[in-house]
């Protein structure tokens, strides 16, 4: 007498292992923030055509250009109610190859963050996609859009100096800049549509941010519309617990586990399958 057992399909595995790619995906660009604008647009309206355009034309670019900017349906000579600008941009330290990896997947989600919306900023760790329904490009805005504070460090004279070293440096970024002093690190970038001295303006506005809102925090990152200023104490974000990047391990850890136990499941089902015909 045979015994029916429940069909397993090799597909619940492929689904988990999608899954798994996709967090290390996430892992290598972490989500840092996103911010949508109320103002909708109709589905298969012409605004929406320049918009899947101009998602393609993204994607395309970041083969080729760490930075490009984007202006479709603006003809003066018809309607603007389908005009969308966009630009996408990738941090100064990356490689074009892990550039176009990030924009792609910036590019995936914005969608999905903003639906319908006329205009939105995806950043993610090392690159940002942003359209507006309107001409944006080389327009100061310093709106603070992102921040985000660690524990602080109470009583470290020196991490203090050093951290104002690291600032002051980073203030003087033309476009991008790493910057070090003793255990502290950090990062400063603006926007390619930013002219020198709205981008010198910028980063001071940032730095400032950094330590009015975070005050005696060992990390910090702020970000505003056309540039961000980061710094951190070497070595936190390898040992924080409260880090992203440690979260996200830990699910990739667990899926990982998943995964391979629901792999040896399917094969002694298979394998039992087969033996009890």
């Amino acid at each position: 007498m045979s015994t029916s057992l429940p069909q397993y399909s090799s597909s619940r595995l492929y689904s988990l292992l999608f899954l798994f790619f996709r967090l290390l995906q996430v892992k290598a660009n972490m989500f840092m923030y996103a911010g949508c604008s109320q103002e909708k647009f109709q589905p298969n309206s012409p605004f929406e055509t320049n918009f899947n355009s101009l998602l393609s034309s993204i994607v395309t670019s970041s083969s080729h250009d760490m930075y490009n900017i984007f202006a479709l349906g603006n003809d003066t000579s018809i309607s603007t109610d389908s005009a969308i600008y966009g630009l996408y941009q990738c941090r100064g330290d990356q490689k074009l190859i892990d550039c176009s990896k990030c924009i792609k997947s910036a590019v995936s989600q914005v969608g999905l963050v903003c639906p319908y919306a006329y205009g939105a900023s995806l950043q993610l760790d090392t690159c940002l996609v942003r359209y507006e329904h309107f001409n944006f490009f080389g327009k100061l805005d310093t709106s603070l859009r992102f921040r985000k504070c660690s524990r602080s460090v109470s009583n470290d004279v020196e991490f203090f100096r050093r951290r104002d070293d690291v600032l002051a440096d980073l203030q003087r970024a033309a476009g991008f800049r790493v910057s070090t002093s003793g255990l502290v690190e950090g990062l400063a970038q603006c926007s390619g549509d930013t002219s020198a001295s709205d981008c010198a303006y910028c980063l001071s506005d940032a730095v400032g941010k950094l330590k009015s809102l975070c005050g005696s925090a060992e990390a910090a990152d702020v970000f505003l519309a056309q540039c961000y200023a980061r710094y951190w104490a070497s070595g936190y974000y390898d040992s924080s617990p409260s880090s992203n990047s440690d979260d996200v391990g830990k699910t990739v850890a667990i899926i990982v586990g998943v995964v391979a136990g629901i792999a040896v499941v399917i094969v002694l089902l298979s394998f039992c399958r087969k033996a009890c015909y």
